[in-house]
Formats: C-alpha cells, sequence, structure tokens
C-alpha cells in the first residue's frame, strides 16, 4: 500500500494457499489484484504465457519455468509486483535431480527486475506447502523494501 502497487501471483504447487494468506487480511482488495492457479503445464502456458520450449527443457520445477510465470503473471494483470511458486510438495513425484521440497520462485516488478531463488524444504506436503507460501511472502516484502531503497 505504500507504494501503491498491487500484487498478482502465479501458483502451482501451492494451489492458492498464497491467495489465501493474502486475502485473509482484512482490505487486502486495496493491493492484490489477482491470482492464478496454474497446477498443469498446459495451464502455465495458457494463462501465463510460460513456452513448451521451457517447460520442455527445463521442466515446471525450475528456476526457468519460475520466472516465465512471475513475468507472465505480472504482464498478464494490473498488478506491479508478482510472485511465482512451482514445485515438488510430495509425498510422490521426486527424483534425485529434483527431489520432493525442491521449490523455486520467482519475482518481479514492473521496472524490470526479476529475483528468482530454488529451496529445498523438508517435512510433509502441508509443510512443504506452509514454507513455500512464507518464503513467497518474504519475497515480496525484500523486492518492495529494494525498490524503496532504490527509489
Amino acid at each position: 500500500m505504500q507504494h501503491g502497487w498491487m500484487l498478482v501471483t502465479a501458483e502451482s504447487c501451492t494451489g492458492g494457499w498464497m491467495g489465501q494468506a493474502v486475502t485473509a487480511v482484512s482490505g487486502s482488495s486495496a493491493w492484490y489484484e489477482r491470482g492464478y492457479i496454474t497446477y498443469s503445464n498446459t495451464a502455465k502456458c495458457e494463462m501465463l504465457g510460460v513456452q513448451q520450449a521451457t517447460l520442455d527443457q527445463h521442466g515446471a520445477v525450475s528456476p526457468q519455468t519460475a520466472q516465465e510465470m512471475a513475468i507472465g503473471a505480472l504482464n498478464r494483470s494490473h498488478a506491479q509486483i508478482s510472485v511465482s511458486i512451482t514445485g515438488i510438495a510430495g509425498p510422490d513425484g521426486g527424483t534425485a535431480i529434483k527431489p520432493v521440497g525442491m521449490v523455486c520462485f520467482a519475482w518481479a516488478t514492473q521496472d524490470g527486475s526479476v529475483q528468482q531463488e530454488t529451496h529445498y524444504f523438508s517435512g510433509d506436503r502441508e509443510a512443504i506447502r506452509r514454507q513455500a507460501v512464507a518464503t513467497a511472502l518474504a519475497g515480496v516484502l525484500t523486492m518492495l523494501n529494494h525498490t524503496a531503497t532504490v527509489a
């Protein structure tokens, strides 16, 4: 609200939990513009503009896909900051290269700044998803604080 910015979310493994968390705050309609739940690869492509080539080369759980999700959400909304979450919450679906608990994040702002991180969380499905939402929210605040110091 201090920036006068709106937030857009693009979620996969958290299935809308981030949107639920931010809308649990009274008055969030003043700063939460919309959310995309793009659980399938088709939804990531159709709704967010993730390139099929990115999915083919890097997979749905990758920094590259997270970045395209964040940029796509920003470009397809009226928001000024976005966050994306894509990962493997388990209990199945993990591999040696991409284990259960691997979650990729990206944050993008209207000035073209993009940050991305990959975390490896432990715990059951709910714990991994909860940690992912907390990390995504913390990243939004970090991006906003960085923007405030740059501006």
